[in-house]
């Protein structure tokens, strides 16, 4: 029985990280270490920190990353991307040029006989109105083709340049640590939905960079994964068990 992998946040392009081609570099390390013992890989959102897509432009950088998505679903290993708050503007060319399997709301999918609930997790909760402000803006379609009538480079540094400004509001460009139960909007938000989904097992998030992993009852866990800037986190179901784990250069798991 082969694994599936979830990860998130990688966040490739940032103008804010100066490690970005070391951090692109480790993370096709690490899909290339489980190319062989994958049976499906989920990237669960923002794993660019802007990705928007024009009818004949395809946004600088990021080859290495595409390369091997590209060369993971020719070897038959399903990989799920999930937009977040940060690359919403996919319409079809990580689906036809890579094969990939996107998807732009949360999912509720069957594996290996356990239910789960995959989300990026932007939105779900989130108590900020500002923030609900520019997501409905951002998801505008309307809003969306106008960004593409803009010349690609025009269009590429404003998406970059805001995230990069975003980012660097926050102290030492990362989140605020783990607040607690009653204060993680996501954790309250996933309380809430079990009370009408009791059928879950997993709960799996990104989106907050932290790494959490929680039980909520005797059935169901939640999971955030942290993210591939500084922690390079992910996790990992064999069909029994589910673990987070870091991956570290020159080590093997199973």
């Amino acid at each position: 029985m082969k694994n599936v992998y979830f990860l998130s946040d990688a966040h490739l392009g940032s103008l804010a990280i100066d490690h970005g081609r070391m951090q692109e570099r480790r993370l096709v390390r690490f899909l290339d270490s489980i190319k062989e013992k994958a049976k499906a890989i989920y990237l669960l959102g923002d794993m660019f920190d802007f990705w928007n897509e024009y009818k004949y432009v395809v946004p600088k950088g990021y080859t290495r990353f595409l390369g091997k998505l590209s060369e993971l679903t020719d070897m038959g290993v399903e990989v799920h991307f999930f937009t977040g708050n940060h690359d919403i503007w996919t319409y079809g060319y990580l689906e036809k040029e890579c094969g990939l399997t996107v998807h732009t709301k949360p999912e509720t999918t069957e594996i290996y006989d356990k239910v789960f609930y995959l989300a990026h997790g932007d939105g779900l909760g989130d108590p900020d109105n500002k923030f609900k402000l520019l997501r409905k803006v951002f998801h505008n379609r309307l809003c969306q083709r106008l960004l593409n009538f803009a010349h690609p480079w025009w269009g590429m540094q404003l998406g970059l340049n805001w995230a990069k400004h975003s980012r660097l509001k926050r102290a030492d460009g990362k989140e605020a640590p783990y607040m607690g139960e009653d204060k993680e909007f996501l954790v309250t938000y996933t309380k809430e939905y079990m009370k009408t989904h009791p059928d879950i097992d997993f709960f799996i998030y990104g989106h907050r960079h932290i790494e959490l992993d929680l039980m909520l009852s005797r059935k169901t866990r939640m999971m955030i994964l942290g993210d591939w800037i500084w922690q390079f986190t992910y996790a990992v179901f064999d069909g029994e068990h589910m673990f987070i784990e870091e991956y570290v250069e020159g080590e093997s798991r199973p």
